[in-house]
């Protein structure tokens, strides 16, 4: 029970009947009146407010949370009592998750359910636990302020960004997923995979005209046909020290893996074979590529907790362990970043050896610091010094990526907020274009 402001005014309005019982003995008695009335009146209050043992309170939220999204917490409260409360809520959500809301503040009526919500941002993957959650709300009469404690231990997994899943699979049914920046990139007529009958026009083709269909209704029908589907992605991710940076408070690594997951998604929707690798100074992880949805999931899990490590990236080994388990031609996406031309003479040497058997794909974040010091007005020599700086590096990368791109290797080359739609646009190109 904590004392409310209310109370505190009584008392301090007491102090006249105890200096008068302290300066006059024939006043005393006014001293024990007042000590008597106010401990009734708090004995009342205390009678007739709800008991905490009145509210439920249940936590609803997704049971995989996405890293770096804004994640809905909605705490539900049932007021079993006759009166209505003025409620304040803390939940113990992990310290590790900044938050919208520290203190959530509601009225809820007598027999009714009332619902608050809160948003919580992980920046890391792995296992997370919620704790209790507490109540506070003001006495019927207002002398006091009411707490408890109601044990709620949850544990949540943090998962890669499941929501952009979520919504790619509401867009496309709407048939709105221009408004994720995806184009529509397939070349009817080139393929062998059916897609749909449609009126003949002079631009078509004349080997397109599908006779019976023609025939039925009295007049020319073309077949569109689009590229054919159970093609191999495998998402190949660098798990070294180049990968741990952050950006934004996210870790590269971790935009990586939602690119990948994404990339897994959409290509295992168009009926393609997805698998992926992890790899550091030795390989980690590796899912042979497969179809279905059950082979996302997998894939889900294996990329969920994937950790980074303080090493550097071995590609050689990457590269032939991945020749050796998956021999079919495949769309290998590999996930990295670049610093220095020496460094990247492995990624370049073993891209290009790669792009021999397969379409190879290196995908790398631009650093938003370096591109700040570029365009940054030069006001002492640490200035002037910090864009020379920067203007060499990103020259020295955009060699790399020409090098890259000599050998034969596509490369993508965009800020971490732009990753996914990325790459996902570049396969759809590919499959469009029939080069997987």
């Amino acid at each position: 029970m904590i004392p409310s402001r209310r109370l505190l005014g009584i008392l301090l309005a007491g102090l006249v009947p105890v200096v008068i019982g302290a300066e006059n003995p024939d006043f005393r008695w006014t001293i024990w009146v007042y000590v008597l009335l106010l401990i009734g009146f708090v004995a009342v209050d205390w009678f007739i407010t709800p008991k905490p043992t009145l509210l439920e309170v249940a936590r609803i939220n997704e049971p995989k949370l996405s890293i770096g999204e804004q994640n809905l917490i909605t705490l539900a409260v049932h007021n079993q009592s006759q009166r209505t409360l003025d409620l304040q809520i803390r939940d113990e959500f992990p310290v590790e998750f900044p938050s919208d809301a520290l203190i959530l503040k509601t009225k809820i009526e007598p027999e009714s359910v009332q619902e608050v919500s809160y948003h919580v941002r992980p920046l890391r993957r792995g296992d997370y636990r919620f704790g209790n959650i507490n109540l506070r709300y003001t006495s019927t009469l207002g002398t006091f302020l009411r707490q408890s404690k109601i044990a709620f231990d949850e544990l949540v997994k943090v998962y890669p960004n499941v929501l952009d899943v979520r919504k790619y699979d509401m867009l496309a049914r709407k048939g709105m997923l221009f408004e994720l920046g995806l184009r529509t990139a397939r070349v009817f007529g080139s393929g062998t995979e059916f897609e749909r009958l449609r009126e003949y026009t002079p631009d078509d083709e004349f080997r397109s005209i599908n006779w019976k269909a023609s025939a039925r209704r009295n007049k020319l029908i073309a077949a569109e046909y689009e590229t054919e589907r159970s093609q191999y992605v495998v998402s190949v991710i660098d798990t070294g020290r180049l990968m741990r940076p952050t950006i934004n408070d996210i870790a590269k690594l971790d935009y990586a893996i939602n690119a990948a997951l994404m990339l897994g998604y959409v290509a295992m929707l168009k009926g393609d074979h997805i698998g992926m690798l992890s790899f550091a100074d030795h390989v980690g992880r590796f899912l042979q590529p497969r179809r279905g949805k059950a082979q996302f999931y997998q894939m889900l899990e294996m990329l969920y907790n994937l950790p980074s490590q303080p090493v550097e990236a071995d590609y050689g080994r990457a590269i032939s362990y991945l020749g050796l388990k998956n021999k079919r031609r495949s769309l290998v996406v590999i996930f990295t970043d670049l610093s220095t031309m020496d460094t990247a003479k492995p990624l370049i040497q073993h891209m290009a050896r790669l792009a021999k058997t397969h379409l190879a794909l290196c995908v790398v974040m631009s650093d938003p610091n370096l591109v700040g010091y570029v365009g940054k007005s030069t006001q002492n020599s640490t200035d002037v010094y910090e864009r020379a700086v920067a203007e060499m590096v990103l020259d020295e990368r955009r060699v790399v990526l020409d090098t890259l791109n000599q050998a034969g290797v596509h490369t993508i080359d965009v800020p971490a907020n732009k990753l996914t739609v990325s790459v996902i646009n570049k396969y759809l190109e590919f499959k469009g274009r029939g080069l997987i």
